[in-house]
């Protein structure tokens, strides 16, 4: 009982549901507002809904060009409100990384060293 007690109250999880749960609401806003400019864009294209569209006698046009409409607002969305204003904050708040060691200078020695023990 301990150890499941230990797994519930681990932080992981916890920040996890959390994001469940914004990720839930943030999902129904983009929703909303997708139907917004899906309505916007089928008055303004002559069509009540995209779903209904069906060119050459094919019916999943509609349903996908609903779909990647959706996606690219979300996509839009997520980029310039989300994902740039982070990158902004980051950029201004969070100290530069300390002259040191990084990822690629610490390859290129483990390189040179396994090429250096070939050639012994």
């Amino acid at each position: 009982m301990k150890g499941f007690k230990d797994f519930v109250l681990r932080g992981n999880l916890i920040e996890m549901a959390v994001a469940f749960i914004i990720g839930g609401a943030f999902a129904t806003v983009v929703t909303a507002f997708t139907k917004v400019v899906m309505e916007m864009l089928a008055k303004a294209g002559g069509a009540p809904n995209f779903d209904d569209w069906k060119i050459f006698g094919l019916t999943t046009v509609g349903p996908f060009l609903t779909a990647l409409i959706a996606f690219l607002i979300l996509a839009f969305i997520v980029y310039f409100f989300i994902v740039k204003p982070y990158e902004a904050a980051k950029n201004r708040f969070m100290k530069p990384a300390e002259d040191g060691d990084t990822p690629e200078s610490l390859l290129a020695e483990i390189r040179d060293l396994m090429a250096a023990e070939k050639r012994a």
